[in-house]
């Protein structure tokens, strides 16, 4: 992988979506300075993780990947964390309880600060100011000043992602995964919608297991597996100056790691031929996803798999799909058979967020939750028409009761979009819509597996 490879080399090519900062010697002091920083995540997690995604693209395991749309500085709060945590764990046990497989726990926090956009500028009370690209580049604030791009925010960027991630540490190894508080992770705000009722009902009969499994002698104490988690972080590796920056040489291995996040990806608009992300990323140990969407010819995409991993390395690649609910089936199943037919088991994992968001009569923007379930349903229609495997899920979500999607059980309308809207950028899944998801989920899930094994038999 690392063959003429530097983390510097993608200096040499095509570099879409990224700031101009109007001074270059500031932005080479930030960069110095995070080059000396400690490391945020270690080779040896990385490595974990990888390991965890084999069994997830052998059909043996489950991903869940989520989070925020793009973390804010302004939003920082160890609530937030603990709240979207959480969530995830919520969902996972969901995952888990109804699958029988494990599920590999992937956040979309601790350094999703960076934001594609499809301007450069954005126009606005005949003013015309670089768009807002995340609060690690510049501020949502429409003034010249707020802006402008800054490369000191990559050092709080680094701090917060810090912050974050011991906290993260510690609800998953201190007791608050502890299987014993399934009970305790449901929100307030979730009331008695059916989907909560539901989950209680499922906590009570893991509490009747795991009292059953005391009395045996199986306890925390004995499993530490009942007590903790392994919980890893991921976003997209856009600001590569900032990934260069924390880019490091394994000791052991003498690999190079991107220690800003255990697992980064390629969006949609930095996946092109040339590109200076994918020549980035295909030096990196890390576990690595390519956005696929619409535009994504299957031939171009075998070739950047030769590129990221020429090796076939199990868990190397996850390919996260985002067509729209009304593409996915149309055009999805080209990638798959081109794929298949190379004889590669990359994780297919769904988004089916970004495909999603439209504009509603009140001018916010949003995504209908019965469209997001829509191409969930039929991620998994190809795959089984494919004899292929869904192998994951993708969300933007959070665990703030927050009013950004239209639709689930305890229905969001577009006239309550204005009660609770909070995103700095695209609309999230609440607490109470992303446990309805798990639900709806887990059903596709088992129906894809029962299939599987029909197929097997």
């Amino acid at each position: 992988m690392t063959a003429n490879w530097t983390p510097e080399t993608w200096r040499d090519h095509e570099a879409r979506q990224l700031p101009a900062y109007p001074d270059a010697a500031r932005l080479a002091a930030a960069e110095s300075e995070l080059s000396h920083y400690p490391p945020l995540v270690f080779a040896g997690e990385a490595r974990a993780l990888k390991q965890d995604l084999a069994e997830v693209a052998a059909g043996k395991a489950f991903l869940l990947q989520g989070g925020d749309c793009a973390e804010s500085f302004a939003e920082f709060h160890p609530n937030n964390i603990r709240d979207t945590f959480r969530v995830l764990l919520q969902m996972a046990v969901v995952l888990t309880y109804a699958s029988k497989l494990p599920v590999v726990k992937l956040g979309r926090m601790a350094g999703q600060f960076a934001k594609p956009r499809s301007a450069d500028m954005e126009d606005a009370d005949g003013l015309s100011l670089p768009s807002y690209r995340g609060d690690i580049i510049n501020d949502i604030a429409f003034t010249e000043a707020g802006r402008a791009p800054d490369p000191q925010r990559m050092i709080r960027a680094y701090n917060q992602s810090a912050a974050t991630l011991n906290l993260l540490r510690a609800f998953a190894q201190g007791g608050y995964a502890n299987l014993h508080q399934v009970h305790r992770w449901t929100l307030d705000f979730m009331g008695r919608s059916p989907w909560a009722e539901r989950y209680r009902e499922m906590a009570d009969r893991i509490g009747e297991a795991l009292d059953f499994m005391a009395a045996c002698g199986v306890d925390p104490e004995t499993v530490p597996q009942l007590k903790g988690t392994s919980f890893y972080t991921s976003h997209e590796a856009l600001l590569l100056p900032y990934e260069q920056a924390l880019t490091r040489q394994d000791s052991l291995t003498g690999d190079w790691y991107d220690t800003s996040a255990h697992f980064l990806w390629i969006g949609d608009r930095t996946r092109f031929e040339g590109s200076a992300h994918v020549e980035f990323l295909r030096g990196l140990g890390n576990p690595i996803g390519v956005k696929c969407g619409p535009s994504l010819d299957p031939d171009v995409l075998l070739r950047m798999l030769d590129v990221l991993d020429p090796g076939r390395e199990p868990g190397r690649i996850t390919l996260i799909t985002r067509y729209g609910h009304d593409k996915i089936e149309k055009h999805m199943p080209a990638l798959v058979r081109a794929v298949k037919r190379e004889g590669r088991t990359p994780i297919w994992s769904c988004d089916p967020m970004h495909g999603n968001v439209v504009k509603a009569s009140t001018g916010y923007k949003t995504r209908p939750f019965e469209r997001i379930l829509a191409e969930v349903r039929g991620f998994f229609a190809v795959h089984r028409a494919e004899g292929t495997h869904g192998g994951g899920i993708h969300a933007e979500m959070t665990g703030q009761n927050v009013t950004e999607c239209t639709g689930g059980a305890v229905a969001v309308t577009e006239q309550s979009l204005a009660d609770r809207y909070h995103t700095h950028c695209d609309p999230r899944l609440n607490a109470g819509q992303s446990l309805e998801l798990a639900f709806l989920l887990a059903e596709m899930l088992n129906q894809e597996l029962r299939e599987r094994h029909k197929a097997a038999a």
